[in-house]
């Protein structure tokens, strides 16, 4: 049964079409589903071909023998976020930026699959050889946030900070939850690009090229206003006061000439789906249940949870603090659900607690699963390159200046 469609046959509202007395989706209603195409959104387009059912008892053995048919021509990419079924046919797993370092360092794979989002497989194609291919699994498998920030309208905010003659004053710098035309856009205007790890030295790198943090310049940050947002208030000494929220679907982004004029830090109004779940009540609620317990969030929760928090670091951060943790410590982890139970699995002596109170997977990043990863080696095997992800050409030239600016940066 299709929960998806039952819904959708019987609600009408603008993302539906009245057809025979029922409702009929949308093109973009659909999209949310994962079907449809729109190669322009980081939705992706849905996966064409025949997939193995899940219930296949076979399946784990499928892949094994793919995997092995395909040997070194194939490496495989899996993220931190990915279940585990997944994570068991990588040949290494990590972050977006090292999964996509990782590629580029393996010249002789001549498939790179990438067991992530969409805009991880883009840096990827960036990254590595026009001999070597990058395939994602399941092309539905987009980033809610990366959605928040479209070229044109990030092009369209651009026009505004030149209206208000603060542009030349003015240095883009994108999160890695991007698509590759905003990474062109940030390396065509300037800026850079950057990790929850890196985010301080690459604001201060920015800073720095329009007079430093003492100065009247500012940073355009793309698209995650947490991460830009936690960053500058706790690790720049900035103020809130001093970053402003531009809401592109309102006109000026929703800020007076004055509020764009004496802002420093100029936040686009994006987030994480699963990071921006968490809550501050979650944090106290944890505190009272588990007196002794360690809080320890990603930088892209909303400030009042990484205020309330007693660690905030990356998603690599977080791992390595729980390699060094004191056995028998109680640990309240605020980020992605696979990677916690998964943290937890491995450290059996500690007692490691999901902050929020409900389950919250990324659930783009959960639509690449086993059935869709047997799917796209047997193809391979078979001579068949499916759901290969290609950035334009200029766009990632583009894309590569900005990445490259931020591997010149400090301590990379």
């Amino acid at each position: 049964m299709s929960t998806g469609s039952t819904l959708l046959s019987s609600v009408s509202g603008p993302n539906t079409s009245r057809q025979g007395g029922f409702a009929e989706p949308s093109p973009s209603a659909l999209l949310l589903l994962g079907q449809g195409r729109d190669l322009a959104s980081e939705r992706g387009v849905e996966c064409v071909g025949d997939l193995p059912a899940p219930s296949d008892p076979d399946l784990v053995e499928r892949a094994r023998v793919a995997r092995a048919a395909l040997g070194e021509r194939a490496f495989v990419l899996g993220h931190h976020y990915q279940r585990d079924e997944v994570i068991d046919f990588a040949d290494v797993t990590g972050d977006s930026f090292k999964l996509a370092r990782e590629a580029a360092a393996r010249p002789e794979a001549e498939f790179i699959l990438f067991c992530g989002v969409h805009f991880m497989a883009e840096s990827a194609d960036i990254l590595t050889s026009d001999a070597q291919q990058v395939v994602l699994p399941d092309l539905a498998a987009g980033c809610s946030m990366a959605d928040m920030a479209a070229i044109d309208q990030v092009e369209d905010a651009w026009d505004v900070l030149e209206e208000v003659g603060i542009a030349d004053s003015t240095i883009p710098v994108t999160y890695m939850n991007s698509s590759a035309a905003i990474k062109a856009f940030t390396g065509r205007h300037g800026g850079t690009v950057c990790t929850s790890s890196n985010a301080e030295v690459a604001l201060r790198w920015a800073f720095d090229q329009v007079g430093g943090l003492d100065g009247t310049g500012k940073v355009l940050f793309l698209p995650d206003q947490h991460l830009g947002r936690n960053t500058a208030v706790l690790k720049l000494a900035m103020s809130l006061d001093d970053c402003v929220v531009f809401d592109p679907r309102k006109p000026n982004g929703g800020l007076t000439d004055a509020e764009l004029r004496d802002a420093r830090m100029i936040l686009w109004r994006g987030h994480c789906s699963v990071h921006g779940r968490f809550s501050a009540k979650n944090v106290s609620d944890m505190r009272a249940a588990v007196p002794e317990v360690n809080v320890l969030v990603h930088p892209e929760c909303k400030h009042e949870v990484v205020t309330a928090a007693d660690f905030v670091g990356s998603t690599e951060y977080i791992i390595k603090m729980l390699d060094a943790a004191e056995p028998g410590s109680s640990w309240a982890i605020g980020t992605e659900l696979n990677l916690v139970r998964r943290v937890a699995r491995a450290h059996p002596d500690k007692q490691v607690h999901y902050l929020d109170s409900t389950v919250c997977f990324c659930s783009t990043m959960n639509r690449i699963d086993l059935p869709h990863l047997v799917w796209a080696m047997e193809s391979l095997v078979a001579g068949r390159v499916v759901n290969r992800i290609v950035v334009d050409a200029d766009d990632a030239h583009w894309a590569r200046v900005a990445l490259d600016q931020m591997l010149a940066l400090p301590g990379i």
